[in-house]
C-alpha cells in the first residue's frame, strides 16, 4: 500500500467502524475520532462467506469438491479440483446479490469447460450454470454472443435459480426458483463452484444515515455526491450507481469524482458527469476473450474500432497482459481513468476511414 500512495498522504493504519456525518467524523476499532471537511467512502464489497449454509464447512474440506475463485484463500484450490473431476455434474453459481466483477462467475465455466473437452473429459461431464439473474448478461449483444457460445458447447444455463444450501457430506446443491419461492431443486454434484454472496462492510451497512436499505452508500449517479451529505463522495463497489461493479468502473468514476470535488472546494458548480461506463472482459477460453463495454443505458461503448461482441485473441492478450500492467502500474497510482481519450482516437480514425472510402467510391 504505501508504494502506491501520495508521498504527503497520511496513512492511518486502522480502519473506520461509526461514522458519524452530522459531526463530520469518523470512528475507528482503536477508538480514535477523526474530523473531516470532505471525504471520500470507497469501502468496496465483502464477501458473506457465511450466508450460505454449508459453504465455509464445505470450502475447509480437501475433498469437498466445492471451490470459488473469488477467496485469496479459495482460488489456490480451485484448478486442483477441476482436475479432479472425471464425470458427472459441474455446477456453477451466481448469486441473489450485486457481485464484484459480474463477469467472473461464468469466466470459470468457460474455462473448466475448455480444459475437460482438451483432457477428453467433456463427454462425461453435464455442465451447468445456475445464476440468479433473468439474464446471461445485461448487455443484449453480448448476451447473444455468450448464448451462442454455450449452446456451441453445451453449457446447461438456468436464469433466475439461486444456490441457498450446500450439503457437502452429500454433494447436494439445493437452489430456489427466484420466480416460484416454493419451488426447489436439489443437484448432485462432482464439482461445485460457489460465487458467494456479497455486501457492504457492516461498519457503512449500519450507518442508515448514509446508505440504502441494503447498505450502500447513496449517491448521485452521475456527480457521485452523496444525495443527503454534499461533503461526502463515493468511489466503487460500495455506492448504489447501477453499473457493474468492475476495475473500469472505478477508474471512470475517480477522474470524474476528483473533478467534482475539486470544484466543490473551489466554491463552484459541478460539472462532471459519470455516464456509468463498465468493462468486462469475457474470458471464454484460453486466446479467447469477449471484450465487453457499455454505458447506464446498456448501451455497447466499444473502444476499438471493431465489433468486440466476437471471441478474439486480441482482447485475450489485452485482459492477460496489457490490463495487470495498467492496474498495478497506473490504476491504483492514480495515472488512469479509462480509455475515453482512446475511444475518441479510434473513433476520429474510424471516421476518417469512412470519409476517405466515401470520397474513392
Amino acid at each position: 500500500m504505501k508504494s502506491v500512495l501520495p508521498q504527503k498522504a497520511q496513512w492511518i493504519k486502522d480502519k473506520v467502524v461509526c461514522f458519524q456525518p452530522s459531526e463530520n467524523q469518523v470512528k475507528t476499532s482503536n477508538g480514535d475520532t477523526i474530523q473531516y471537511e470532505y471525504m471520500i467512502v470507497a469501502m468496496g464489497m465483502d464477501l458473506y462467506w457465511d450466508k450460505l449454509p454449508g459453504l465455509q464447512e464445505a470450502l475447509k474440506d480437501p475433498k469437498s469438491q466445492v471451490c470459488s475463485i473469488y477467496g485469496a484463500h479459495t482460488v489456490s484450490k480451485v484448478f486442483d479440483k477441476i482436475k479432479n473431476v472425471k464425470s458427472g455434474n459441474a455446477l456453477f453459481t451466481f448469486p441473489n446479490t450485486p457481485v464484484k466483477c459480474p463477469g467472473a462467475p461464468q469466466k470459470i465455466v468457460y474455462l473448466a469447460e475448455e480444459f475437460w473437452s482438451k483432457n477428453g473429459k467433456r463427454k462425461d461431464v453435464c455442465i451447468v450454470y445456475n445464476t440468479s439473474l433473468p439474464v446471461i448478461f445485461g448487455v443484449k449483444k453480448y448476451a447473444d454472443a455468450l448464448w451462442d457460445v454455450c449452446k456451441r458447447r453445451s453449457i446447461n444455463v438456468n436464469l433466475r435459480s439461486n444456490l441457498i444450501e450446500i450439503r457437502p457430506d452429500r454433494k447436494e446443491a439445493v437452489f430456489e426458483d427466484l420466480d416460484n419461492s416454493d419451488k426447489k431443486s436439489t443437484y448432485e454434484y462432482s464439482l461445485l463452484h460457489v460465487t458467494p454472496p456479497m455486501g457492504t462492510p457492516v461498519a457503512l451497512k449500519q450507518n442508515c444515515e448514509l446508505t440504502n436499505a441494503s447498505g450502500f452508500l447513496e449517491v448521485n449517479p452521475k456527480t457521485l455526491q452523496h444525495i443527503r451529505y454534499n461533503n461526502i463522495y463515493g468511489l466503487g463497489d460500495c455506492t448504489t450507481t447501477p453499473n457493474s461493479k468492475t476495475m473500469a468502473a472505478i477508474a471512470s468514476q475517480s477522474k470524474v469524482l476528483y473533478n467534482n470535488l475539486m470544484q466543490r472546494i473551489a466554491g463552484e458548480e459541478m460539472t462532471w458527469s459519470y455516464n456509468g461506463y463498465a468493462s468486462c472482459p469475457l474470458v471464454t477460453g484460453p486466446g479467447k476473450c469477449i471484450l465487453a463495454e457499455f454505458d447506464y443505458n446498456l448501451t455497447p461503448t466499444e473502444t476499438f474500432p471493431f465489433d468486440q461482441g466476437k471471441e478474439l485473441y486480441s482482447m485475450y492478450l489485452l485482459k492477460k497482459d496489457v490490463f495487470p500492467f495498467i492496474y498495478w502500474n497506473l490504476m491504483v497510482k492514480g495515472n488512469w481513468n479509462g480509455p475515453e481519450a482512446y475511444r475518441k482516437l479510434f473513433s476520429l480514425l474510424k471516421s476518417k476511414d469512412n470519409v476517405n472510402s466515401i470520397i474513392n467510391k
